[in-house]
């Protein structure tokens, strides 16, 4: 039968927006859903990494992170006495290029993503209908909403992806179970605009404090945030009122006088995942598959991972270029990365949430030493491992030197006259990133699955040298061949979500490469 729409989408905060760009994008229709007539005014994230800044600036949001958000900068721990335990420096040039972390209000990002979403004619949103049930057919999924006014309405589409919240009505209709690790702590978020400038050194501080932790953290320009937690048996009604809020904010020295309140709110930090992301042509991204503590900064992070690891191989599905089971290594790539952030968001909440002073006193003794020992100083832990599961190329390197699996870095090239970020010359989608010709080694076949998944062949080489051809690229950062040459690879065959599916060391690699790739986008992978 007919179906209204290629992909059906519940949720339109930022992870729905993210998935429905790109699918848009390939030019696929798109119907996102969401029940609250408008979007939501105030903050819940308030910073996204370089990876993110990365994929959003791939949609269309460049100058949006460059005019809008700013370099989260130095990130410190200090205790009840204001000794330091823990001295992060971001770097305002990271791994994907932009900042290792972006301060933004959410409001402003979403309506970034709004105002994107509208230039793309495929895409249609409809606010104010209430997701309600939901049949997936086999050939088709339906999903009935209901307005504000009372009207019914049925949607049907090929695929629905619900990135609908932690309360999630999708998962719901998956019928999954939630994994909880059981670490769940509530805090006092306040967000605040200063009335005049002032400036903060560090700009985001945690007071690893047993009498109350707190911490203050930029919010995007303009902007702050203040959080203080929950005490045992401190009842959640008192917490949550405008006069707790400042009281609490007088400790940083904000008043009404010098400082407006945007909002207060509660919130209850968990640690879960989903067991099951899909079924059928079901699936769920972001809150709706997992919720983590804010303590690493990756709760939206993930969410954003997840909607562009979705988008390009639900794109190679619709086109009939994979098999739907490749749907699942989406599941399986995307749990581990987001199991890890949120074990990383427990370790750290632990350590920031101690709320005996005996223990907080020996945890003080211990990261101070650690600080002289040089640990606890320098740049911040990488919250994302690298892929060791999935749609990758487990061969053709040494073990431990390969790049398969790792998030390919972004820096500036020069190809002709135009000069900028690689994503901005090159483009995005599969590449094939080689510090040679590959044409040589490539037979027939391979030549032919480069045209049928538009694999973009781009040759790199050194400042300074003589480029020739369309296709090759100058490394103006000397970005690409260190990286290429620390794994002893001639090339790199890149996703269009910027992880390495495989990489060439020999004439033979080139062509095993793509029979590889091949045969894991036609193999028939088991439903979970």
């Amino acid at each position: 039968m007919g179906v209204d729409t290629d992909v059906l989408i519940v949720g339109d905060g930022p992870v729905g927006q993210t998935l429905a760009i790109p699918m848009a994008r390939q030019g696929w229709q798109v119907t996102v859903v969401d029940r609250w007539p408008e979007p939501y005014t105030l903050s819940r994230a308030v910073a996204f990494d370089s990876e993110a800044a990365r994929i959003l600036a791939s949609l269309g949001l460049a100058e949006y992170i460059a005019q809008e958000t700013e370099p989260s900068g130095r990130y410190v721990w200090q205790n009840a006495d204001g000794k330091i335990l823990l001295d992060i420096q971001g770097s305002p040039r990271g791994w994907c290029h932009w900042p290792d972390s972006n301060s933004m209000f959410q409001p402003g990002l979403e309506s970034a993503l709004t105002a994107r979403g509208r230039q793309l004619p495929t895409l249609r949103v409809l606010r104010g209908h209430e997701a309600v049930e939901a049949t997936d057919h086999g050939s088709h999924v339906e999903l009935t909403c209901v307005s504000r006014a009372g009207e019914r309405r049925v949607l049907s589409a090929r695929w629905l992806v619900g990135c609908d919240g932690a309360n999630s009505f999708v998962r719901e209709c998956i019928g999954t179970t939630m994994h909880d690790l059981g670490f769940s702590r509530d805090w006092l978020i306040c967000d605040v605009v200063l009335r005049e400038p002032r400036v903060f050194d560090p700009n985001n501080l945690q007071i690893c404090d047993p009498a109350r932790p707190r911490t203050a953290a930029s919010a995007g320009p303009g902007h702050r945030r203040w959080e203080f937690m929950r005490l045992k048996g401190e009842p959640v009604e008192e917490l949550d009122t405008v006069e707790s809020a400042w009281r609490l904010l007088k400790t940083f020295e904000l008043t009404p006088e010098n400082a407006t309140l945007l909002r207060h709110a509660v919130y209850t930090f968990q640690s879960r995942w989903a067991d099951r992301w899909r079924s059928g042509r079901m699936l769920i991204a972001g809150d709706a598959a997992h919720v983590m503590p804010p303590f690493a900064g990756q709760g939206m992070c993930s969410g954003i991972r997840d909607a562009t690891n979705l988008a390009w191989k639900l794109g190679l599905v619709l086109r009939g270029q994979a098999d739907a089971g490749v749907l699942d290594t989406y599941v399986a790539e995307r749990v581990r990365h987001v199991q890890h952030a949120i074990r990383m968001s427990v370790d750290l909440g632990k350590v920031i949430c101690q709320l005996d002073p005996v223990a907080a006193a020996d945890r003080d003794v211990a990261m101070m030493a650690a600080r002289e020992r040089g640990v606890g100083t320098g740049a911040p832990q990488a919250p994302v491992h690298p892929l060791r599961t999935g749609l990758l190329r487990h061969s053709g390197a040494p073990a431990g030197r390969g790049l398969a699996g790792s998030l390919s870095p972004q820096g500036r090239v020069r190809r002709g006259a135009e000069t900028g970020l690689f994503d901005d010359v090159v483009g995005t989608g599969f590449i094939l990133l080689s510090k040679e010709d590959p044409r040589p080694f490539l037979d027939a076949r391979a030549e032919n699955f480069l045209k049928e998944l538009d694999i973009r062949v781009v040759t790199v080489v050194p400042d300074g040298a003589t480029t020739a051809g369309t296709d090759a690229v100058t490394d103006l950062d000397g970005t690409y061949l260190p990286y290429l040459d620390g794994a002893d690879a001639r090339a790199v065959l890149i996703r269009p979500d910027h992880y390495v599916f495989g990489q060439v060391m020999t004439d033979q690699d080139y062509v095993a490469l793509f029979d590889d790739l091949r045969q894991q986008l036609s193999a028939a992978v088991p439903a979970r």
